[in-house]
């Protein structure tokens, strides 16, 4: 059966392209040993099949192996055609964790480190008309200080809030076939108060670089400029001006053609800015009602099985009334990005940095490349609202995190996307960041309230008192909590915070104290609750592993919905 048939880059769709997902031969190679042993030639044959795009540690791939594998190979043929030789072809990787070595036809001919982020080969050069061979060699040491893992299990079964290994390809793998002048990337930058779109773009060749906007079918502003190649710029004067707001995405679609090049893109027309507490959409404040979603799946586990699946998380937190989420310890993929863009659903983008020992100095190269292709990637997405790449830089072994590498990661952070505000590093320990931020999973709604008492005040407050020569709050900076609930509910094994509620009405009620806190409290601009779904073993979700809900959504949305004390 084939599976995730749909495009997977819905911001950059060209329509000449060809799925490579569904049955693979595969092959486990824990020695790494397998270059040497030539699995890269054509005529090797490998003793597994697997079904790509899903990891083979998943019961969808068909291997279900949760042990570790250091190293696995894959092999597939594809077929190419005398018209498609004439283009450049290139393949994609929607993400293979964690070092790819890509062979064609018994050639390597690229390869690239990072398991979260998008790439792709250029590998016109390697192909012939008729049959061809694509291999890769995904080597992972989850174990590696260097190596980012997100929640990865270190140890060999899953434990508190770490889960089941992925490793080699769990993206969806596809070709691609191009013009040689042609569009290789685009960066939109909006502003609402002009009605405008400034558009960015690196070309290849030359020729009249086009870009014409639509809303629902009708063309809203175009402009066209010459150009020789390389980075070329130009601007749209939208004549309807369509916000895109908090629960509606009111996306501009966007056609863009480079001689025989056709782009089909989008774009949302928004604006962000802090503004003392307030974090303002448009120049509105709105407040953050966010869920932490960890994009874990009991039979994909990083991959959604389906498109549908993809749509269904972003409707089951809507449904229970949070406007967004953080996506949490893990690089989502396009296709849900796209969603979380039309729906008009706000999410914070976040790095896997769990797996780095932050305290050497030398982490900046497990995180800092692929976080800087991360921005690259997902910069013209409306819904993005904010970047996080570090997310609870705890001591390791006794020893304190680099503040420097820190630090460095925050400033390029900012100097590759300006419009965003950045974390540096949620809930602690903070260096520099735009926004301070907490994880707060106290359960009596008391003593929770009195942690936040005495907010706005220019001095740290009570809660992180023994973290005060590691992080200090200045009571300027806007604040939320980013982590907090977490409430145990399950009848079977696993782990929540705090004590379990004895029933559905005292969960209820404790979710309630605890929200209220937040929500009345007029310097907070948001909150995160852990989580939606169960995790394994972490059973704290509001709904299960399985996606069924644990309470009734109106009941849920009642109390997070209701109106904020900061919000407009």
């Amino acid at each position: 059966m084939l599976y995730r048939t749909e495009h997977p880059k819905p911001q950059f769709e060209r329509e000449n392209w060809l799925n490579l997902n569904g049955e693979w031969q595969f092959e486990i190679d824990n020695s790494n040993s397998g270059a040497a042993r030539n699995l890269f030639d054509t005529n090797e044959e490998f003793s597994l099949k697997i079904n790509v795009p899903f990891c083979p540690e998943s019961k969808l791939s068909g291997i279900g192996n949760v042990d570790f594998m250091n190293s696995v190979w894959y092999k597939r043929a594809f077929e190419i055609t005398e018209k498609q030789i004439g283009n450049l072809t290139f393949l994609h990787f929607g993400a293979v964790d964690y070092e790819a070595i890509v062979y064609i036809n018994g050639q390597k001919c690229f390869t690239h480190k990072g398991g979260y982020v998008s790439f792709c080969v250029d590998i016109t050069d390697y192909i012939k008309v008729g049959t061809n061979i694509v291999t890769v060699n995904a080597i992972d040491d989850t174990r590696n200080r260097l190596i980012p893992s997100g929640k990865q299990c270190e140890a060999f079964g899953s434990y508190g809030c770490y889960y089941t290994r992925t490793t080699g390809i769990w993206q969806t793998v596809w070709l691609e076939f191009v013009p040689k002048i042609h569009i290789e990337k685009v960066k939109y930058v909006t502003n609402p108060s002009n009605a405008s779109v400034h558009i960015s773009a690196e070309l290849c060749g030359s020729g009249t670089f086009s870009a014409e906007a639509f809303y629902k079918g009708k063309s809203v502003g175009k402009n066209s400029v010459a150009s020789n190649g390389g980075i070329t710029e130009l601007n749209i004067s939208l004549s309807e001006t369509h916000l895109w707001e908090v629960g509606n995405g009111r996306l501009y679609d966007l056609v863009l053609t480079y001689g025989d090049d056709k782009v089909n893109s989008y774009f949302g027309l928004r604006s962000l800015q802090l503004d003392g507490h307030k974090f303002l959409i448009n120049g509105k404040s709105v407040f953050q009602r966010l869920i932490l979603d960890q994009g874990y799946y009991p039979d994909g586990i990083y991959t959604a099985p389906s498109e549908k699946e993809l749509i269904a998380d972003i409707e089951r937190s809507l449904a229970m009334g949070f406007n967004g989420a953080r996506l949490h310890e893990k690089v989502f993929e396009e296709r849900f990005l796209y969603h979380c863009d039309r729906l008009g659903y706000i999410v914070w983008g976040e790095y896997p940095n769990w797996g780095l020992d932050h305290s050497y100095a030398d982490s900046v190269y497990g995180i800092l490349p692929e976080w800087l292709e991360e921005i690259e990637r997902d910069f013209n997405h409306p819904a993005i609202v904010g970047w996080c790449p570090l997310n609870e830089t705890w001591d390791q072994h006794g020893r304190k995190q680099f503040d420097d590498l820190l630090a460095l990661v925050y400033k390029s952070t900012k100097a590759v996307d300006p419009t965003r505000p950045c974390i540096d590093a949620s809930g602690n320990f903070h260096v520099i960041t735009d926004i301070y931020d907490l994880h707060d999973y106290e359960q009596n709604p008391e003593l929770f309230a009195k942690h936040y008492e005495p907010l706005g005040e220019s001095n740290m407050f009570d809660f992180h008192s023994a973290y005060e020569n590691r992080q200090h709050y200045d009571g300027k900076k806007p604040f939320f909590v980013s982590e907090y609930g977490g409430i145990r509910w399950t009848d079977q094994e696993g782990w929540g915070y705090g004590n379990a509620p004895k029933t559905q009405e005292e969960f209820i009620e404790r979710l309630k104290s605890l929200t209220d806190v937040l929500l009345d409290n007029k310097y907070m601009f948001g909150f995160c609750y852990t989580q939606l779904t169960d995790v394994e073993q972490e059973q704290n979700g509001l709904y299960t592993y399985e996606r069924k809900a644990k309470f009734h959504a109106e009941t849920v949305r009642k109390i997070i919905s209701r109106k904020a004390a900061i919000e407009d």
